[in-house]
């Protein structure tokens, strides 16, 4: 599966966190993810992870697109509910997304908890149906 990996400054240390608690899960798929919530992730956890631009300068948009084209099957989107206003549109934009293509989105620990141990179990399996991998 292709699972996108993305977060809030505040939360980037608990991703960190999250990723090597679950390196033998996300191990098996393919990881994307904003430029440095993904050196983080890689440089902890030495998974391997295709990196977009910074959030800032357009990395959400580059994965919101390939939601839109139906290549991420999952996304783990650590927000800051607490950080100050500017990102809402962006991050509004990527979660309808989700809503529009049925991706499966966590947007904290606790819903990213519940995905993870579903991906394991072969819950999602039927992602590879309606989006079988080339």
């Amino acid at each position: 599966m292709n699972i996108a990996l993305l977060s809030h400054d505040a939360k980037k240390e608990l991703m960190v966190q999250f990723c090597i608690a679950y390196k033998g899960i996300l191990d098996g798929h393919n990881l994307c993810a904003t430029d440095t919530t993904g050196k983080l992730v890689s440089d902890a956890t030495g998974l391997k992870i295709q990196r977009y631009l910074t959030g800032t300068q357009g990395g959400t948009q580059q994965i919101a697109a390939r939601i839109g084209c139906d290549e991420i099957d999952m996304v783990l989107f650590f927000r800051d509910p607490l950080m100050r206003l500017g990102y809402e549109e962006k991050d509004g934009d990527l979660v309808r997304l989700c809503d529009v293509h049925s991706i499966p989105i966590a947007t904290n620990i606790a819903t990213a908890e519940v995905l993870i141990h579903g991906l394991e179990r072969g819950d999602l399996d039927w992602r590879n149906i309606i989006n079988p991998q080339q």
